[in-house]
Order: C-alpha cells, then structure tokens, then sequence
C-alpha cells in the first residue's frame, strides 16, 4: 500500500544557565558524578523548589523568536511517573499553561522551496538525572547532576512528511536556539535532544495512524535514519496484516535499528496537577519588553538583509548566518572597513568563508580562539583595497597572522612585504623582460594574446611578487599592443 508519512517532533533543549531550574547547584558539563546535588534536585523530603528567572526569560525568548503566543500567565504542573534517576518521583513541567504556544518555524527544502512546520507549544521544566548501566555487572549507577537542568520542550505539530524534512527543522531550531543565546546546542552532550513521533496512514486518508515515539535522538544523522528505518517498519507490519503498538521505542546507532523500550503512556496516565510549590509566572509589561528587545537579528532576517543590503548570493547568506559566531565575525570585519557596500562584504565574505574557516576547520578550534580576530582580518583586507599588498600575497600574511598573533601593518612592514606600484620602477622591469623576449612579443602581436600570462609571470618574478598587478597588466597591454 502506498503510505503517507506523518512527524511531530518534541525537541528537548537545554537552557544555557548558569544553575539549575529549582535550586543554585551548578549546569556546568563533566563534573564528578553527583558532585552538583543538593537537597532540592535530589528530591529530599521538605524541601521548596525557588524558580530561576533567566531560565523563565530564555524560555520566553524562545517563544517569542518561534512566533509563538506567549502566555503572560502560566504555571506548572506534576507529571507523575516512577523512574530511577527521577528522585521527587515527579517531573516539574508545564501543561494546561505552558509559557508559550501556536507558533512556528520556516524550513528550506531540498529543491529551494520552504515550508511551515506549526509550533504546538514550547515549555519549561526540569531534566532527570542520568543512569549509567555497567556492561561488565548487572548493576546501574545513578548520577543526578543532570537532575533538575532547566530545559525547554518544544512540541511540534504532525506537519513534517519525511526525515529530510524532520532533520532540517531541527537543524533550523538548532541554529535558532544557539543564535538567540537560550542553548549551546552541544548535542554531544546532551545540549539538544529529540523524541520523533512517527505514524504511517494510507494516501488519502485523513485520520493519523498509531505513532511510535523514537526517543533521545542526538544528531542529525541519528534523528534521519531513526525515522526512515521506523517508516519501513511500520510499513512492513502493516503490508503483512499486523498491527502498530503505540510505544516509546530507542534507537541503536551502532547497529542502526530500534528496540522497544515501553508502551507509550498517554497524558491521563501521568496524573498531571498544578504543582502546589510553585506560584504561576507573571510576565508584566516591562519584563515581557526586556526580553523582546534580548533577541537579536533572527538569521532568516539577517540571510535577507545580507543578499538585499549587501548584494551576496544566497548560498553566501546562508553560509554567513550559519551560527551567530559566524555572523558577528563578518559583521564586525566588515564594519571596520571605510567602504561597506557591496564590494567590500563579497570581499569581506569570501575571506571568512574562506581562509578563516578554513582555519577553523584545520585546526579544529572554535572561531572564537581564531587568532586573526575579525579586526585584524579587516587590518588586511584595508591593505588590499588600498593596494598596499596583493590578495595573492595577503593570503602569505594571513598565514603569518595567524602564527604569530601578529597585525598584517606589522607583518608587512617587517617582512618588506608591500607591492611596488612605482610606474617608473615596474615600467623598466617591463621594458627588459620585453627586450629580452623579442620572439614571444612578435607571437603575442601575432595573435597569441595567451602570451600576457607569460609577461605578467616574468615581472612579477622580477619584482619577486611585490610588483602592482594592476600596474604591471597596464603597462604590459600598452607596450605590446601600443
């Protein structure tokens, strides 16, 4: 039978604060095991959660850079389930009012189009801790430093059809979490998750089929093919007769398949109520225009604001606003020249593109510990707009640059480095290289204008790479075509 594919994703992300969601213990990742406890996040008895602002003021950002409704006024709620590493016996979440709701984010397909995937809802809550199962001794160590991580959930609708469109939503919120500042993204360690709801219904029909939940999906890669291998099971079940458990189930990476993990619980099973420790969250005037005015350019503004300002192509914009990292280097390279129209951003573009990522990639660094700053790269490129060097030669500066810490000023002058574009000077070199080359200036008059590359690569020789190009091409087409 021939299926339609249908998706709904519930993307875990994890706020970037300094502390826990309830309590003071600390977020930061790798500590010692239970190292990062107190008697809040580990659920002792008597103990009174206090709510963390900034983890309600990243939620809202969220929200608001989503499109969603925020609501002004939300509260939390229990979710009551049994899980070894959930020590209150209970997640602290939100239900009947989450902070944010009916929203949505634009991806880009394959053949350029885009499509809108809805936002159910975006809410906050806390994370449990962590089971480590030891392979060698029927045992599981617990570790609660996790255990009260604030994170947000955002819940989609069912509108994505297929992996490739489920894999760039969630690289879309990937890259719009990191870029307004609420998540690093690190899904590496557990930064950014995702559960994906997959169901399966003949072509035509309107009513959803039973979904499965895959669950802690944690790279792109893995969030795909979890999705194409449960579309083919499904669909292998119901070809055959059989019928669709609705179920959480976990993938394998290694051996790229899935197992069950439990029946899938529906949200009467989890006995959800308002928590009673925790009064609902009012977000008044002038805090709601706080945080409106904490979110930067959103990249898809940025992505149209760079080809329309600033003349780049797409796939430039696209590139430059990849990480807000990213953008704010062009940014500021680009501001620190005297010319910032088109010219100077493709100019400004193609060396961060370029040479900078280049960098990046080679030595595996973040750019933020790039030791050409975006500053000093512009330093450079002003010496090649003022012809001071040549783009040949700023790339040898570069180099430099980035081994030594050094400014290309700096460089160029110690190294004598700057282009000779003496008329004079460069017009002798010609006039030798011509006089001494009289059976390649008869063929070059004769037709072979292929032969230019031929006296440019001599002169430059000559002036060992310091000669002016444009000077040099100048002089040469007046004295053999002259």
């Amino acid at each position: 039978m021939d299926y339609e594919v249908v998706i709904g994703l519930e993307i875990h992300a994890q706020l970037k604060t300094n502390t826990k969601i309830f309590c003071g213990c600390s977020t930061a990742f790798g500590a010692e095991p239970n190292s990062q406890t107190c008697p809040v996040c580990t659920g002792m008895p008597g103990v009174l959660p206090v709510l963390n602002r900034t983890a309600v003021a990243y939620a809202a950002r969220a929200g608001v850079a989503t499109d969603c409704t925020l609501n002004r006024t939300n509260r939390f709620a229990r979710k009551n389930y049994f899980y070894p590493d959930l020590p209150l016996g209970y997640q602290i979440t939100q239900m009947a009012l989450p902070i944010a709701e009916h929203g949505h984010l634009d991806i880009e397909l394959s053949d350029g189009s885009t499509k809108r995937i809805g936002i159910t809802r975006i809410h906050m809550e806390n994370d449990a801790g962590k089971l480590n199962h030891d392979p060698m001794r029927p045992v599981s160590l617990v570790n609660l430093n996790r255990a009260g991580i604030p994170l947000i959930e955002i819940v989609t609708e069912p509108d994505m059809r297929s992996a490739q469109e489920a894999g760039a939503l969630v690289r879309k919120m990937h890259q719009l979490v990191r870029h307004i500042g609420v998540c690093d993204g690190n899904m590496e360690e557990g930064s950014l998750r995702c559960d994906a709801n997959v169901s399966l219904r003949p072509k035509g029909q309107e009513a959803f089929g039973t979904r499965t939940e895959m669950k802690n999906l944690n790279s792109f890669r893995n969030i795909e093919r979890a999705i194409r291998y449960e579309v083919v099971r499904q669909a292998d079940i119901l070809d055959n007769g059989g019928t669709i458990i609705q179920e959480s189930r976990l993938w394998n990476a290694d051996k790229e398949i899935s197992t069950s993990m439990r029946t899938k619980e529906d949200a009467h099973d989890y006995r959800y109520f308002p928590d009673p420790d925790l009064l609902p969250v009012v977000i008044d005037d002038a805090w709601f225009d706080e945080i409106v005015q904490s979110i930067p350019e959103l990249p898809d503004a940025m992505k149209t604001r760079y080809m329309a300002s600033l003349g780049l192509s797409q796939a430039d914009a696209e590139v430059l606003t990849a990480t807000i990292e990213l953008a704010t280097y062009f940014e500021i390279c680009l501001a620190a020249l005297t010319g910032k129209g088109p010219k100077q951003a493709k100019l400004v573009a193609n060396w961060v593109m370029g040479s900078v990522l280049a960098l990046v990639h080679t030595e595996g660094m973040a750019l933020a510990d790039v030791p050409v700053t975006a500053e000093m790269l512009a330093g450079l490129l002003a010496l090649v707009e003022a012809d001071v060097i040549s783009g040949t030669m700023a790339k040898t500066v570069f180099e430099e640059m980035a081994k030594s810490g050094k400014a290309a000023q700096v460089i160029v002058a110690e190294k004598g480095l700057a282009q000779v574009s003496d008329t004079s000077e460069i017009e002798g070199i010609v006039d030798q290289i011509l006089a001494d080359n009289p059976n390649e200036v008869d063929a070059f008059r004769g037709g072979k204008t292929k032969l230019m590359g031929f006296f440019v690569g001599r002169v430059m020789k000559a002036t060992k790479g310091k000669g002016n190009p444009k000077v040099v091409n100048q002089l040469l087409n007046e004295k053999l075509k002259g």
